[in-house]
């Protein structure tokens, strides 16, 4: 064993001394020579610019780094029909156009103070540390962070949405860092949308009785801090006490009963929330004394106003958080919905039912427009078989069962076993050739002006938070827009808990007269789905 290791160490090449730096721009030996200037030095990976190609300016007063090799992912990434292929070419515009200012290995200045530099690794004298594939495109980033550390006094962080990079970085004694320009604070907790609070019988009475009850110490509409966490006030969630666990699918938490200061005025009754969390726009509250409870919501009026239980068409809510979704997707004076929950809670089919209840009954809206994101599983959609309906069949086919669902003629006598889906499928068509309902993949809302419209964006986890302001900009006068999905289900490489569509908007839109969200934690599908999301959990 001992003969091995020195053989080892007769075979291994040390690390050379660093050679002198040559005046060669940024090609693999920039910092040695410039003086300190505090200004920290920002190696970026490629991933960062797909998920926000507007990355390079979020870090003022600092070098940032581009490693020659993220500009060649890039050039892979600039032909795909996607939201990851549109930011490769958005950021490539960029370079192409800062070019302007002067070679890009030798850095160019930035409004926000900060200076932007192409990096070559072309030095001769650096070896990528032992046990690293030198081939790898992450290993080439990660060297150029290195390099640069070693060549220079002042600090350097390598930012990307890659985990198995930063742990890379971090085993090296490199910091790494998440980028979470967009993402939620890790320290606060999701906003639920909903309260509950401990009361006395003779409050649930008085809130039936009519008896006003106003919601006191609501939060102001502040602009969110850098990490989109509301509007700054408190901890940004629901309990001022500790953040609220987000439990995995099959695990149900009941929200945290919290007290409140209840006082009794000649205009009605007072409900005070505590100073570090504060009552929120259109949050729903219940009420719930030893023998009964209440559910309201929380108007701009700063007023708590009873929910009247409500259907569309052959649906009707089965619990609570369901109640509490439908009195937001029926409410036309909420513009923007967002529902998150695990699946089978009827995020999906309580959106659906309310949006053809407004089109086909109420006449609220001219169309139901139904659309996902394509996730490829495998093959990609445009080497499936078939036209373009029939392409999008497979992606499309949960909408269409719900469809098939909520328009089914299960209690028409005269249906034939066996042939139930029928009838609906035939409404179904009717209504898409009529113009009344377009289910569509969400590459083609893109670019779009929807006046007039219920708009229902499923599987929106798979959103970044630049694609659903894109998405929410689309919305004309008169259009609802509805988020669906669920936070344990997310597809997308560079999307997490805290940086997706849903929590994003959720966050940034809360305490707003127009926005409502609900999330649904009790599943609805069937006694056997929830009985294996509870025992069948791994």
């Amino acid at each position: 064993m001992a003969s091995r290791k020195q053989d080892k160490k007769k075979n291994k090449s040390p690390r050379k001394q660093k050679a002198p730096r040559v005046e060669n721009g940024g090609r693999g030996h920039y910092g040695s020579e410039q003086p300190p200037d505090g200004k920290p030095f920002v190696v970026v990976d490629t991933n960062v610019f797909l998920i926000d190609p507007s990355a390079y300016l979020k870090f003022p007063d600092s070098h940032l780094i581009i490693p020659l090799i993220v500009i060649e992912e890039l050039d892979s990434f600039k032909r795909e029909l996607t939201a990851i292929g549109k930011a490769a070419r958005e950021i490539i515009r960029t370079l192409d156009d800062l070019r302007s200012k002067g070679p890009l290995t030798e850095g160019v200045s930035l409004e926000n103070g900060a200076d932007l530099r192409v990096f070559i690794l072309e030095d001769p004298d650096y070896e990528i540390p032992p046990g690293l594939d030198h081939i790898a495109k992450d290993n080439y980033i990660l060297a150029c962070a290195l390099l640069i550390s070693e060549r220079t006094a002042q600090s350097v962080r390598l930012v990307t949405k890659d985990a198995d990079l930063r742990i890379k970085a971090d085993v090296l004694g490199l910091e790494a860092i998440d980028y979470s320009q967009d993402q939620l604070d890790r320290n606060h907790h999701l906003y639920s949308g909903q309260r509950v609070f401990a009361v006395e019988d003779s409050l649930v009475d008085d809130f039936f009785s009519g008896t006003p009850l106003m919601a006191d110490r609501t939060a102001d509409p502040r602009p969110a801090d850098e990490n989109g966490n509301g509007n700054g006030n408190g901890n940004g969630g629901d309990n001022g006490k500790a953040p609220r666990r987000i439990m995995p699918p099959g695990k149900e938490e009941e929200p945290e009963e919290e007290t409140l200061q209840i006082f009794k005025e000649k205009d009605g009754i007072h409900l005070e929330a505590p100073a570090e969390n504060p009552f929120q726009i259109n949050q729903y509250i219940t009420l719930k004394s030893d023998s009964r409870s209440g559910l309201g919501r929380i108007r701009d009026d700063h007023k708590l106003h009873s929910l009247i239980e409500r259907a569309a068409l052959n649906i009707s809510p089965r619990n609570r958080e369901q109640r509490f979704a439908m009195d937001a997707l029926l409410d036309p004076e909420i513009e923007l919905v967002t529902l998150a929950g695990m699946a089978g809670t009827g995020k999906t089919l309580l959106a659906i039912a309310c949006g053809l209840e407004q089109i086909l009954e109420e006449k609220r809206y001219r169309r139901l427009l139904v659309a996902r994101p394509v996730i490829p599983m495998g093959r990609d959609i445009g080497f499936l078989p078939g036209e373009l309906g029939e392409k999008l069949r497979p992606w499309m086919q949960p909408i269409y069962d719900n469809l098939e669902f909520i328009l089914g003629a299960d209690d028409d006598p005269g249906n034939q076993e066996g042939d139930k889906r029928a009838p609906a499928q035939g409404t179904i068509q009717y209504l898409m050739q009529s113009g009344l309902l377009a289910v569509e993949p969400l590459t083609y809302i893109r670019g779009r002006s929807i006046p007039e419209q219920y708009v229902i964006v499923d599987e929106a986890q798979n959103l970044s938070p630049h694609e659903a302001k894109t998405i929410i900009t689309r919305a004309g006068e008169g259009t609802k827009i509805v988020f669906t999905g669920d936070f344990f289900q997310i597809d997308h490489p560079y999307l997490n808990l805290y940086s997706n569509g849903i929590t994003f908007t959720a966050q940034r839109m809360r305490n707003e007269s127009i926005f409502a969200h609900v999330t649904l934690t009790k599943g609805e599908r069937s006694r056997l789905a929830e009985l294996a999301s509870h025992l069948m959990e791994g």
